[in-house]
């Protein structure tokens, strides 16, 4: 792993460099971490890969929760991505709470948090609460990204054992997210929905009981009173704008209800940043964008994660509900498949050694347009089931590549006082993504399956049976509706998967194509033993 991880340097060494040459630090050499640094690496693991988990536990416990709490299709989408958006939108705050009142100390408050969380939510007993117990999960999630990462830059201040650091670091969260589909379907089978979830009280406790003797504590040397305004307004930017984007698919482009949301968070984004720009210690330096690495890493991490987060969703209802597999034989399947995620987070610094960042960039996302294209072929037979994996498996493969090579980009362009706040947009465009996958691709699929729906069906169905019917394809199934019924469902689920391909495919190659000439000019560069480039 060494090997491969040792390319991934030449990223960080080359961002270190260019910022000495326009004057925002200055890194000197280091001396190697021993072995209390690579304990306090495999602590900060298990954090890491119980928030990969979460994002993905309940994509194949739906079915379950449907019915005992008998959510509705939008109760139920909340329930599945409350927990990133609330992430999202608390990340840059809490990167930059923990650069003032210590990495170590949010890490095991935020710890702490988050075992409260997963109990409250393993035993809710209302759609509502269960909403409540995710959002809480995200703002105590949100304290455990960014400190993880930014204490990895502490823990390895030597460039390479960093840049092995923060690969590895990103293998296990890659590992937890494409491993969580699976782990909820064995502890669903096994025990009830809830299970997933407790998953956390024992990594909470490890944390707590170790972090003091493995883990460095780290504040910035400076240390400015947090600007709650700042806060509030980043709030108020990021939490309408994703409930806007979540309803514009079905509730269509002229209503206020969407539209009307997604403006109120553009204009409290737009007073989130002129604050910004005013202030010597920002909660968000917008200077870090005017670096073009930075910025397209950024927005390349986000399409990309959310084309993974809605590929997850399809295929993980398509195995349950379409293929008629259990949860557990669904969460396998999907398993196997996240193979592909370590293998390209594994084999993406071996190419970075060789290939312009822009072109393996846009590579990357082209696996995931190979993988958008197979769902258009989806089809209800065995060979539907392996096109499914297959995409998955495409989808798995391009994520871990950006996922490896952008945190890298993002957090190598800066100096270590500022890897807080770094590491937290690099986490929220991630989080964001999979957030915004799970919503905006997940409706749109639900209103062409409603759309396609209309034109099957009769007029004179029973209220109660309609209503069922046009809400989901799992709230159908869940209903027990006639065989019939079902079958039509089912039908107009695949056309809405079909479509949702064609689209997502689109839009990804547009955006694989703007990745590679922005970094055209972003070369490879190597170095030698001694952290010089050569």
């Amino acid at each position: 792993m060494a090997t491969a991880y040792a390319g991934s340097e030449s990223f960080m060494a080359s961002h270190q460099r260019e910022s000495v040459e326009t004057g925002e630090f200055h890194a000197e050499p280091a001396a190697p971490a021993g072995t209390r640094a690579w304990a306090g690496l495999a602590l900060l693991a298990l954090p890491t890969l119980m928030l990969g988990l979460d994002l993905t536990l309940l994509h194949l416990t739906l079915p379950a929760i449907a019915l005992d709490l008998q959510p509705t299709s939008a109760e139920a989408l909340w329930i599945v991505d409350s927990y990133g958006f609330f992430i999202a939108g608390f990340l840059i705050t809490m990167g930059k709470l923990g650069d003032r009142i210590g990495r170590r100390k949010l890490l095991m408050m935020g710890g702490t948090g988050f075992a409260m969380a997963s109990i409250l939510a393993a035993f809710s007993t209302h759609p509502l609460m269960l909403i409540g117990a995710r959002a809480a999960l995200g703002v105590a999630g949100a304290t455990l990204m960014p400190s993880t990462l930014a204490l990895i830059s502490n823990l390895f201040v030597e460039p390479r054992q960093r840049a092995l650091g923060i690969g590895i670091w990103t293998t296990v969260w890659g590992i937890g997210y494409a491993l969580g589909p699976m782990v909820g379907g064995l502890l669903v089978e096994r025990f009830w929905w809830g299970a997933p979830f407790l998953i956390a009280v024992p990594i909470a406790v490890l944390l707590l009981v170790f972090a003091p003797r493995w883990l460095p504590e780290f504040r910035a040397p400076k240390r400015e009173t947090l600007d709650f305004t700042s806060v509030i307004l980043s709030l108020a930017a990021v939490l309408p704008f994703i409930y806007g984007v979540k309803q514009l698919p079905t509730s269509g482009w002229a209503s206020l209800d969407s539209v009307g949301v997604v403006a109120i968070g553009f204009f409290f984004g737009a007073l989130f940043v002129r604050r910004q720009k005013r202030m010597d210690d920002p909660l968000l330096d917008l200077r870090l964008f005017t670096h073009r690495a930075f910025s397209v890493a950024l927005v390349v991490l986000l399409v990309g994660l959310m084309a993974v987060g809605g590929a997850m969703l399809l295929v993980a209802q398509f195995l349950q509900l379409v293929a008629g597999h259990s949860p557990v034989d669904a969460g396998l399947m999907m398993g196997l498949s996240a193979l592909a995620m370590i293998a390209g987070g594994l084999g993406a610094p071996l190419l970075a050694r060789a290939i312009r960042p822009g072109f393996v960039f846009s590579g990357s996302l082209g696996l995931v347009v190979g993988g958008y294209l197979l769902l258009t072929q989806l089809e209800d037979s065995p060979l539907g089931v392996a096109i499914a994996l297959t995409a998955l498996a495409l989808a798995y493969l391009g994520n871990g590549t950006l996922a490896a090579l952008g945190t890298e980009l993002v957090i190598g362009s800066v100096s270590p006082e500022k890897a807080g706040s770094a590491s937290a947009t690099s986490e929220m465009a991630q989080d964001l993504g999979i957030s915004l996958g799970i919503a905006l691709l997940g409706s749109l699929a639900g209103g062409m399956y409603r759309l396609s729906l209309g034109k099957q069906v009769p007029e004179d169905l029973a209220p109660e049976t309609r209503e069922a019917l046009f809400d989901s394809l799992w709230s159908a199934v869940a209903s027990e509706l006639p065989a019939e019924l079902l079958e039509q469902a089912r039908s107009a689920f695949l056309v809405g998967i079909q479509a949702t391909g064609t689209l997502g495919a689109v839009g990804l190659a547009v955006v694989a194509l703007l990745s590679a000439i922005a970094l055209r000019n972003i070369g490879v560069r190597r170095i030698d033993e001694d952290g010089e480039r050569v």
